[in-house]
């Protein structure tokens, strides 16, 4: 009796850190964000610049190509090379209107922080855009893009944003093929594998979600 009674306060210890961490556990569950299942025949709006475009790669071989292969739903490239958030907000509504997407992958400004535009710019172009496509009922999932740097690592705006708008966020996959020189077509784009690594880490991130 008397060595059970030893072993008390570590059990009462490990008891309620087990209770702490189903808490926390919990807790992250219950924030994380849900996409609405897609249908089959759903359009999946890949839009932003020459990292959705796929620059660095032949066109099979860009993140929306590979990622329709992942997901088994109809993912359009819609990437312009160069462009900045400006443009890409001005661009938005027609692309939306074209392709009636069930979701939007949002991944934009780069250009921004290369041409040193300011994030402040970024920041409220991205809200834009994510804003104009939830008025219209499409899901979107912002994807970060770093900043050039030598630990290649996006602002904080992404994230603040992605809370605040409560979308699903994807903030370092990017950031992760920019490091890696095995994956990178050139300092600034991604190769065909960095793509790959782009597409496999969405699809993980659509079924997390339960969009797939």
């Amino acid at each position: 009796m008397r060595s059970l009674s030893l072993w008390a306060p570590a059990l009462r210890t490990a008891s309620a850190f087990l209770l702490c961490l189903a808490l926390l556990l919990l807790g992250a569950c219950s924030e994380r964000t849900r996409i609405e299942r897609l249908p089959s025949d759903a359009v999946v709006l890949a839009f932003g610049d020459s990292l959705t475009y796929g620059t660095g790669a032949d066109e099979a071989e860009s993140y929306p190509a590979q990622l329709e292969l992942l997901i088994r739903r109809r993912v359009v490239r819609a990437g312009v090379p160069g462009e900045v958030t400006a443009q890409a907000l001005a661009r938005l509504p027609a692309a939306l209107d074209e392709h009636a997407p069930r979701l939007l992958l949002l991944c934009i400004g780069g250009n921004d922080f290369l041409r040193r535009l300011g994030n402040e710019q970024a920041a409220r172009n991205v809200r834009a855009m994510i804003q104009l496509a939830r008025k219209r009922g499409v899901a979107v999932v912002l994807i970060a893009t770093p900043e050039p740097s030598l630990l290649a690592s996006p602002p904080a705006f992404y994230a603040e944003i992605a809370k605040e708008q409560r979308v699903a966020f994807e903030p370092g996959v990017i950031s992760t093929v920019l490091r890696d020189a095995s994956l990178k077509s050139d300092p600034i784009h991604p190769n065909a594998r960095g793509y790959r690594v782009i597409a496999e880490r969405l699809a993980g991130l659509l079924k997390e979600s339960g969009a797939i």
